[in-house]
């Protein structure tokens, strides 16, 4: 497929998609990320079913489990555990109080195949043709021979899952350029994976929100908004990108969390970063260890073999500019 100056390749793609599932890949708040991509899709008439793998202890909740694995959140759920972490809950809450009620799905923090499985539910049940996953941060375009890797386990067992339901349609978008190096991730590793990935078609261009952008606007409304109900417990990510919406630069510290790390808020990170998954796929060097892993220990052993059997690792550099 071939595209012209004034057209966003990721949103050409999507043109004909008529069901489509957003999903964190990441854990956590990874699904706020999707906000201004949820929006947008359902202006254009689309139908927008959310999920996201979660760190929520979903069994000590009163959501419905509805497949293995599986829950679907409601905005009276509440959460059993004492932990008040529970950012699904609080989303699904916001929503409401956007006159808006989208199915929501969060995922337990499991393996590959039954992820796969619990994908495969959700996608026929909601005759989804097209996934689109979304990651905060840069992690999920690590292809395993870095020095550092971020934290890749629930990016990569996402993208696997997704990857194996054999749906025709899935994405995987980027967001928060530079947050990564909170992890450990050198942002030259990244830029030069994004630059292999193209070399085979499967980069997908970029586009960029501002804060003058009404799904800019939604975004920034449902991290505060989850901010107000987690204190203690917000996104480093979300409110990373929150700040450089609104034009924050450098060491900026937005929540607590963070404090005592140096960080760097930058225009940059208001980025998306879009590819087709199966080219995301074909380069993660360890995927054949982890295609078929039923937990996270699993996936780390496997992991683990693979960095062990490397002669060297493509070494931290930084951007030379």
């Amino acid at each position: 497929m071939s595209f012209s100056l004034n057209q966003i390749p990721i949103f050409e793609e999507l043109k004909e998609s008529k069901s489509i599932l957003l999903a964190g890949a990441g854990g956590g708040f990874d699904i706020f990320s999707g906000i201004p991509l949820y929006f947008n899709l359902k202006n254009q008439g689309k139908k927008v079913v959310l999920a996201n793998f979660s760190f929520t202890l979903l069994f000590e909740t009163s959501s419905e489990k509805v497949f293995p694995y599986c829950y679907k959140i409601r905005s009276g759920d509440s959460d059993l555990s004492g932990r008040n972490y529970f950012p699904e809950k609080y989303l699904k809450l916001w929503f409401g109080l956007q006159g808006e009620n989208p199915d929501l799905y969060a995922f337990d923090r499991i393996g590959v195949n039954p992820l796969r499985d619990a994908y495969k539910y959700l996608i026929k049940k909601h005759e989804i043709d097209t996934v689109l996953l979304v990651d905060g941060g840069t992690d999920s375009l690590m292809f395993g021979d870095e020095d550092g890797l971020g934290t890749p386990q629930e990016d990569i067992c996402s993208m696997a899952a997704v990857y194996r339901t054999g749906i025709k349609k899935q994405y995987l978008v980027s967001v928060g350029f530079g947050i990564d190096h909170f992890h450990g991730v050198s942002h030259f590793r990244f830029l030069e994976n994004v630059a292999e990935i193209a070399k085979d078609g499967g980069y997908l261009g970029m586009f960029q929100i501002t804060k003058e952008m009404v799904e800019a606007e939604k975004y920034i409304d449902a991290v505060k908004f989850a901010n107000d109900k987690m204190s203690g417990m917000e996104s480093i990510v979300s409110n990373s990108i929150v700040s450089a919406l609104e034009g924050e630069y450098g060491n900026h510290h937005r929540t607590r969390r963070t404090k005592g790390s140096d960080l760097w808020i930058n225009p940059l990170m208001t980025i998306y970063w879009c590819f087709n998954l199966r080219g995301v796929i074909k380069k993660i060097k360890y995927f054949d260890r982890i295609r078929n892993v039923n937990t996270i220990g699993q996936f780390n052993v496997e992991l683990s073999k693979y960095r062990n059997e490397l002669e060297a690792l493509r070494e931290k550099r930084n951007i030379p500019i």
